[in-house]
């Protein structure tokens, strides 16, 4: 039995083929641009040549994501929390809370040992703590996110920034540019910024601190998650590939509807 899923966010897609409840393959793109569906269409036949199957031989592909309607070879969709959950369950077992941070939104959700919700938060819009604030600040600094992080771990201290208000933390980091602060000092900053809006979000969702799985494409940032963990007093446990988590979730959700 062969399903697929298919995660459309706002900077990326990410989909996931199962043959028996195993990756056979997997890929990401980019979704920015005025064709998600087009998008969609072109890394999935890019993940069906890498599997080396067709089409027709898929049995359920699940759309989720913001651009979940965009997906017109999709079988049905879910939810973002949903496939996320899913996901986290598979590639976590011992996880009973999971944080998404992706790149305009942070999902919480707490779960039972059953897999059902008990608790879920979405972050507001304009918070800091997303991947296209972080994108945005590290441009300011003339460096990529990538090496935002590890600016971020030589810094000897801590430079406060608005962490409620994407719009604010630009204006305070476009202040400490021109004050002359040290790049490693504003770095630090950002991604302390980022993990205190993240902390703010689970703290509305009463989560289980022994038991958290962090997926989504900032997950991989180490500067970020090292903050986390600070903040929260845990450590996190992050999947191999943390971007793939609702993908992969909404692949699995298709091979039990199958």
């Amino acid at each position: 039995m062969i399903s697929a899923g298919i995660d459309v966010g706002v900077k990326t897609i990410k989909a996931v083929i199962l043959k028996d409840d195993s990756i056979a393959a997997s890929g990401i793109a980019s979704s920015e641009g005025f064709d998600r569906g087009q998008a969609a269409e072109k890394l999935w036949d890019e993940v069906l040549k890498q599997a080396g199957v067709s089409a027709s031989d898929v049995d359920i592909v699940i759309a989720t994501g913001t651009g979940k309607m965009d997906v017109s070879f999709a079988t049905n969709n879910v939810v973002e929390a949903v496939a996320d959950l899913e996901g986290a369950r598979k590639l976590c077992p011992s996880a009973r809370t999971l944080m998404d941070i992706g790149a305009e939104q942070i999902r919480v959700v707490r779960y039972g040992e059953d897999g059902k919700a008990i608790n879920y938060t979405l972050n507001q819009m304009c918070g800091a703590g997303l991947g296209t604030f972080a994108e945005s600040m590290a441009r300011l600094l003339g460096i990529t996110v990538e090496e935002l992080s590890e600016l971020a771990s030589k810094s000897k201290g801590i430079e406060p920034i608005n962490a409620e208000c994407g719009v604010y933390a630009g204006l305070d980091v476009t202040t400490m540019i021109h004050n002359n602060t040290p790049r490693e000092d504003i770095a630090r900053a950002i991604v302390e910024a980022i993990a205190t809006k993240v902390q703010a979000t689970a703290n509305l969702t009463d989560i289980d601190k022994d038991n958290i799985a962090l997926i989504g494409g900032v997950a991989r940032n180490k500067g970020v998650v090292d903050s986390l963990n600070r903040q929260l007093g845990v450590e996190c446990v992050i999947p191999e590939q943390p971007e793939m988590a609702g993908a992969y979730g909404a692949a699995t959700i298709g091979a039990s509807e199958v």
